[in-house]
């Protein structure tokens, strides 16, 4: 299941464990390393070297394959390996030295695992004959990431190197994707050895199921056909399965609605008048209602998270559920599926196609009139949209929206956590894969910034966004510096509310007010819960010169008159990164909302306003 993004140079080549070798060459370790890395396809690694992984950087130096990015910390190379991955479907690289540098790669790793991105994270080790003895710089990372890994691997061996680079590409790749995590002894990559590829690949358990079980696609046939109020509940899984295509000939197939998760955004098209929005806490009236009030939910390749389902015993009360998801463990998870289905996304869709078709010619075919009478009516009466503030000052809503519309074709946009998040989300219109790239599963701050660096080093030829919060923008900016030293030309939208908007929401809505610790360009909170504010007119930090420090083109901007030029002066500039400080109001709330561990039946349209669906019966 080795994936392919649009325009993309090539498919990542798969090992494989036969056919014509090369001929053995004596090498060392770490030659062995990077020849490795060069025949599994990978091009791009983001790093920084230090004492454990010093011998692989040697022979890096001379690939003409790999190109190595230095990145200015740990962390911002994980999540360029993940925006990598995500924009490209290929496997993203990261490599680190051990101890702290490993450790630092702890939270990009976890993000790739809930967010079933395909990784490979390479760390150096302490010499093999120190492991266990609390050597400098020594840190059991296989320990520390065996629960937020696919599996990992501890090499003290040269000769094991080429297998288990293989394996981990193959692991990383296949099945559900994720993470994987190869550990190297200092003395593995210091020891001479012999190279070969195509190695023997061992991995006697790992055999995922790909093909659906045709028993369970023509029970979930005739579900569908037989239902009054479906949904098609879209996931992540989509994407990466490459099942855009299949999925779209389904929806129209059955007329059915599609609801695509925050994971799954441009799996079908937001324009698409099949289209009835995202998802969960802040996704859209209409999906969230269409999935509590469906006598029938497919899901294919989801995973009924709690951000989704709200309240888990009240979510979607009258609805049966197929459920299909190439990993076995999700399945029945958080909700009994009536019809499981373990399968790869695109090969469940493509048999559901033929399935439902079947059904049709034998004149079964369901009538959803009334159904889309209903959901019409909700997108209608509660469309998504936003109040432009008062005093004239910039609505955030308003800044993203018009970066989506004026952004060339084929842009991708990443976004950190929090509001801009949210809002990222809902006004910018995705309707092609792999343009939206954000940490759905962890709610990284941070991502942003080093994901967009990995998705432009990853699809060079196309315009990137990051849309960042001044809160996560001041963890991982940094890396900047390495896009501005190594020619990767991103955009940088702040959505500068001088706040962590999100936690401030909170405190709007459940905290009486109290704004503790959220504001941002204050010091200590004085008595009362006052804080000291900076000079008058001072901003600390200015973004604008924190940017031209970095290298980067940087404008700020605070007028709505302005918006228009400004994001097309930032358009115009291809070569340096672009920084542009959107100073907006602070009191914008992300909206609708279904409060954390209420009922999906509780949902708000906006404050104060409860949406009235104008019926007294769910069956």
């Amino acid at each position: 299941m080795t994936e392919q993004a649009t325009g993309a140079p090539h498919p990542q080549p798969r090992p494989r464990s036969g056919g014509h070798h090369s001929a053995p060459e004596h090498v060392t370790g770490a030659q062995s390393l990077i020849r490795s890395l060069e025949e599994v396809g990978a091009d791009t690694v983001f790093g920084i070297p230090g004492g454990a992984i010093l011998p692989a950087y040697d022979p890096l130096m001379d690939s003409q394959r790999v190109r190595h990015v230095l990145v200015r910390h740990e962390q911002g190379a994980g999540h360029a390996a993940t925006g990598y991955a995500q924009a490209t479907g290929r496997v993203g690289v990261c490599m680190a030295t051990s101890g702290p540098g490993a450790t630092n790669l702890v939270t990009p790793i976890a993000d790739a695992h809930m967010d079933s991105v395909p990784m490979v994270a390479i760390t150096g080790q302490v010499a093999s004959k120190a492991i266990g003895t609390d050597a400098f710089q020594e840190a059991d990372i296989v320990g520390i990431t065996m629960p937020i890994t696919k599996h990992n691997f501890l090499v003290t061996k040269a000769e094991e190197i080429p297998r288990t680079i293989a394996e981990a590409f193959h692991i990383a790749s296949t099945g559900r994707p994720g993470p994987v995590l190869v550990d190297i002894a200092k003395d593995a990559l210091q020891a001479q050895t012999v190279f070969s590829w195509p190695p023997v690949m061992d991995l006697p358990g790992y055999r995922p199921v790909t093909k659906p079980h045709a028993k369970q696609i023509r029970e979930a046939a005739k579900l569908i056909t037989a239902a009054r109020r479906p949904v098609l509940y879209v996931g992540g899984g989509v994407l990466k399965a490459q099942a855009t295509a299949e999925l779209k000939v389904l929806a129209e197939l059955t007329g059915a609605p599609v609801t695509t998760t925050l994971m799954a955004l441009g799996a079908f098209p937001d324009s698409h008048p099949l289209h009835v929005g995202m998802p969960g806490m802040h996704g859209a009236v209409t999906a969230v209602t269409a999935l509590q009030k469906a006598d029938l939910i497919v899901a294919l390749g989801a995973r009924f998270d709690d951000r989704v389902t709200g309240k888990l015993d009240s979510f979607a009360p009258h609805a049966k559920i197929v459920h299909a998801d190439i990993d076995p463990a999700e399945i029945g998870k958080n909700r009994v599926a009536d019809v499981p289905i373990v399968g790869d996304a695109r090969e469940v869709i493509a048999d559901l196609v033929q399935a439902v078709q079947r059904e049709h010619s034998e004149g079964h075919r369901g009538d959803y009139t009334a159904w889309w009478n209903d959901l019409n009516r909700w997108r209608e009466t509660y469309p998504l949209g936003y109040d432009l503030p008062e005093n004239g000052s910039l609505s955030p809503q308003q800044v993203i929206e018009r970066i989506g519309r004026l952004a060339p074709e084929g842009t991708i946009f990443a976004a950190g956590v929090g509001q801009h998040q949210m809002w990222a989300a809902h006004f910018i219109e995705y309707d092609k894969p792999r343009t939206w790239l954000n940490s759905g599963g962890a709610g990284t701050m941070g991502y942003a910034v080093p994901a967009a660096m990995g998705a432009k080093a990853g699809a060079p030829d196309r315009t990137v966004w990051a849309v960042d919060g001044d809160g996560c923008f001041q963890m991982t900016n940094q890396e900047l510096t390495t896009c501005a030293l190594n020619n990767i030309p991103i955009k940088v939208a702040i959505i500068n509310n001088g706040a962590l908007g999100m936690v401030r929401q909170w405190q709007t809505l459940f905290y009486n007010q109290r704004y503790s610790n959220t504001v941002l360009h204050s010091g200590p909170e004085g008595p009362g819960g006052s804080a000291k504010q900076a000079g008058a007119g001072t901003r600390v930090p200015d973004f604008v010169k924190l940017a031209e420090a970095m290298g980067c083109y940087a404008i700020r901007c605070e007028s709505p008159e302005d918006l228009d030029k400004v994001i097309e002066e930032a358009n115009s500039v291809n070569d340096r990164p672009v920084v542009v400080d959107f100073i907006v109001h602070e009191d914008a709330m992300v909206w609708p909302m279904v409060a954390a561990g209420t009922s999906n039946d509780e949902i708000m349209a906006a404050r104060d306003v409860r949406p009235d669906f104008g019926d007294s019966e769910d069956d």
